[in-house]
């Protein structure tokens, strides 16, 4: 273990006793005017007009306004802990987190699908939230070992194994929108030496399936080739002459790539223009098969790995593209393509797959440039918009602040986001920097994922807006998730002053 920690007795008095002279304050400041906002969010979204009772634990504010303060009290405990146990006891915490997270299907009840949330007395708690902080806190760990690198494939292993099993037991409790959220450790990742490669196959596999599926159902001119298909296999060729000639710059076999294509692709469309209509994608994927039996050939002969590994990602691609289109027409359920089909613009479904996002965009444009004013929003009031107090509340935003309250809200997520990316890089110790990237990460996420579902750019996938949706889980998730950090900086400011 190279985290070299200073024993509390060394430290001055005043240091030891007094650690918020040394926090983050401008954090916690934003912290509290998101919380605010947030407040006066859900009381818009749960309460009818003329209805003022906020505070009591009958109505949603009310038990929510009992979370936040429990949040303030858990956020100063953090605040006072030595930041030392956060290092000392990962180990146990995520073994008990995957214990957690594996019998929770078991004991959970069924919420609308889900089986999540275990109940403990009048309250139901979301151990994956938890667990999102603990995974952090674990990858800061591993990644603070002597030696440790990213850019060994075993190392990179042993990451993902971190991230990838929490987020396996969380599928298996029907939460596939949580899960997606332990994506984000991998911008972590990159930022602490994992090639830049895998960012990109990750990127190109989303292109490939959106182009492949959204435009599946238009043939080419002249031919019985979809768009789709010929738009990828062109798109997987493009890709990988493009890595040819980053990773192998002194390659004379581009050239070669780039004119076999073309007048594979040329010749193909001409005769089904002019000749006989066919399917042209099946000259292109047999050109990309010569392509990857290419590459791997110059691999051996010239023992230059990197032809190998394009050829595997070239190979990849075809293989992902090829078993998306299978999953999505013959394993995912009717409502799950409908969804998909929706999002992609090729079908229009108001009162099914998007109804949730058509009313919840009509109530953001209701808002205009100031909004209809605080618990004066129509639609909201009148309960149009599906989980408007949960995944959907940015909508209340909209339609009650309009453009301007929308602006400040998502200003003061940018200045949450900045501030942590300046925290994390001031930090002298990797896992802090590695924690403090996982925030950031997290937070990213869920804010793009959640604003952008909110206004149909993004997938319906069910995360929570930090801060604003309705929930203790979320709401305490966030705020250790934070606070450790802050807990984190503050003990690397002490240290940085004392040398």
């Amino acid at each position: 273990m190279s985290y070299i920690s200073i024993s509390s007795s060394s430290r001055p008095l005043s240091d030891s006793k007094y650690p918020l002279l040394r926090v983050d304050w401008l954090i916690i400041l934003l912290y509290i005017a998101l919380l605010a906002f947030g407040w006066l969010s859900l009381c818009g979204a749960s309460h009818e007009i003329g209805d003022t009772d906020f505070i009591s634990w009958g109505t949603r504010t009310g038990k929510q306004l009992v979370w936040i303060c429990c949040a303030f009290g858990l956020g100063f405990v953090l605040l006072m802990l030595d930041d030392r146990y956060f290092d000392q006891l990962t180990d146990i915490l995520y073994v008990l987190a995957l214990l957690l997270l594996f019998v929770t299907p078991f004991i959970a009840r069924d919420i609308k699908g889900s089986l999540s949330w275990i109940q403990i007395g009048s309250v139901n708690l979301q151990p994956a939230e938890f667990a999102k902080c603990i995974t952090a806190l674990a990858v800061a760990k591993l990644c603070n070992q002597y030696g440790f690198a990213l850019d060994n494939m075993h190392n990179l292993l042993r990451a993902s194994a971190l991230v990838l099993l929490p987020m396996l037991l969380i599928i298996l409790q029907k939460e596939t929108g949580s899960a997606l959220v332990y994506l984000a450790f991998f911008l972590v990742f990159y930022r602490e030496g994992m090639p830049g490669s895998f960012l990109f196959t990750g990127f190109a596999a989303i292109v490939y399936f959106v182009v492949g599926i959204r435009f599946s159902e238009e043939l080419l001119p002249a031919t019985k080739t979809s768009v789709g298909e010929f738009s990828v296999l062109t798109l997987i060729w493009i890709f990988s002459i493009g890595m040819v000639r980053v990773y192998c710059p002194h390659s004379r076999h581009t050239g070669r790539l780039a004119s076999g294509g073309l007048i594979t692709m040329a010749t193909a469309l001409l005769v089904s223009r002019f000749v006989v209509p066919f399917d042209v994608a099946w000259a292109q994927l047999g050109f990309c098969l010569f392509t990857v039996g290419y590459l791997i050939w110059q691999a051996l002969s010239e023992r230059l790995h990197q032809y190998f590994y394009i050829a595997v990602f070239a190979l990849g691609s075809m293989t992902f593209f090829y078993s998306s289109d299978y999953v999505m027409n013959h394993v995912l359920k009717a409502h799950q393509q409908s969804r998909i089909r929706v999002l992609l613009g090729m079908d229009t479904d108001f009162s099914g797959a998007g109804y949730n996002v058509n009313q919840s965009k009509i109530a953001i444009g209701s808002g205009g440039l100031e909004g209809k004013g605080f618990m004066n929003g129509t639609q909201t009031k009148l309960k149009y918009v599906p989980e408007q107090d949960t995944d959907f509340i940015f909508c209340t935003v909209g339609e009650e602040e309009g453009f301007v309250g929308s602006a400040t809200v998502l200003l003061l997520f940018l200045g949450l986001i900045l501030r942590l990316l300046y925290l994390a890089e001031r930090q002298t110790s990797k896992f802090g920097r590695v924690y403090g990237y996982s925030v950031l990460s997290i937070f990213l996420f869920h804010v793009f994922i959640n604003v952008g579902m909110v206004m149909g750019l993004t997938p319906v996938i069910g995360i929570p807006l930090p801060f604003f949706s309705y929930g203790g889980s979320s709401l305490w998730g966030f705020t250790l998730l934070l606070f450790i950090f802050l807990r984190i900086d503050a003990g690397n400011t002490l240290q940085q002053q004392r040398r």
